[in-house]
């Protein structure tokens, strides 16, 4: 499983997935890092088989829509420490492996729920 986190997103997020044996990368790391447009963050995440990681509803819209990024995760919420958002990946980890063994998947977090939406 690979995981490309949003340039929105904590670096402490990628080393807690790389902490659990996935391989994750932030976006402030490749392409133009910040400076990337979304179309191109989800050229690479589809073409790369990443499960896109994100906060932003234009990914979750490009999803729908446009069926890229493929594999997305949708993060609804709001400012959340650091440690409570790891906290939320690590109890649901075997959960977001066992959807995203799918070609194409999308879930949302939210705070009392995760939500597999294709």
């Amino acid at each position: 499983m690979k995981i490309l986190c949003d340039v929105h997103l904590p670096i402490k997020l990628v080393e807690f997935l790389k902490s659990n044996a996935i391989d994750a990368i932030h976006g402030s790391k490749i392409l133009d890092g910040w400076y990337t447009n979304d179309a191109d963050f989800c050229r690479y995440a589809d073409e790369n088989d990443f499960i896109f990681v994100t906060k932003d509803n234009d990914f979750r819209d490009s999803h729908i829509i446009k069926k890229t990024p493929r594999k997305l995760i949708k993060i609804n919420l709001g400012n959340i420490s650091n440690q409570k958002l790891i906290e939320i990946f690590s109890v649901n980890l075997n959960y977001i492996i066992e959807i995203f063994k799918k070609e194409s998947a999308y879930i949302e977090i939210n705070y009392d729920n995760i939500s597999h939406i294709s």
